[in-house]
């Protein structure tokens, strides 16, 4: 499986905004782009930004903060395309109900990575039943649990401790021993992670100007 290995936070830098890629971290004052806000590299040159160049940007910026490859990216954008919802709203929901993002966006794993590593290492079930495919997409009515045994339970609920932000309203707890979740309904613009949008609105509309060209 493709990953990205390099360091991340030089990701947040060149975006100019922080995407909270390590979790906690993110919000310390550990963070990179707070102690050193310009673009990664040795000459960087500053001038106005093309239209082109404000496209790619935002187009890399969601795509980094899901936490996606290119090809992935891609392929979630053709789906959206072929829907016959808003393009934008469509590839947003998508993204929305990886099973990566519910179980972080639920209070199971930190950050996107760590339940990326959640998923894959065998701690996650499905509607009852083992999975290890962190680009699950979801359903209405779909059930995230935690595999019943000590060490995934102790892993879960050691990262709930820490966990601060609120579930959001697609998502609810159904369970505690072992913890599950469920997915009520179908996320909407309205649903996507509001760290997104923090630093700076997300215009969706470029990125299908992008992709679409």
């Amino acid at each position: 499986m493709a990953r990205h290995i390099d360091p991340v936070c030089r990701l947040c830098r060149r975006e100019g905004v922080k995407l909270y890629l390590k979790g906690s971290r993110c919000e310390s004052p550990k963070c990179a782009i707070e102690r050193r806000n310009q673009p990664p590299g040795m000459h960087v040159r500053r001038g106005k930004m093309t239209e082109y160049g404000e496209r790619l940007r935002e187009k890399q910026k969601l795509k980094r903060f899901y936490g996606l490859l290119e090809r992935q990216f891609r392929r979630y954008f053709d789906l959206a395309a072929r829907s016959t919802e808003n393009t934008g709203e469509a590839l947003l929901s998508l993204l929305e109900r990886r099973l990566d993002n519910v179980v972080h966006r639920i209070g199971f794993a930190p950050s996107r990575a760590g339940a990326r590593q959640l998923v894959a290492h065998g701690h996650i079930q499905v509607n009852g039943k083992n999975c290890d495919i962190p680009s699950l997409v979801l359903k209405a009515g779909d059930k995230v649990g935690v595999k019943n045994r000590a060490k995934s339970i102790a892993i879960v609920k050691l990262n709930q401790t820490g966990h601060m932000e609120p579930i959001p309203d697609f998502l609810e707890i159904i369970g505690a021993e072992p913890p599950e979740g469920r997915v009520i309904r179908i996320p909407s613009k309205g649903d996507v992670d509001p760290r997104l949008t923090k630093d700076k609105e997300l215009n969706e509309q470029l990125i299908i100007e992008f992709c679409g060209r």
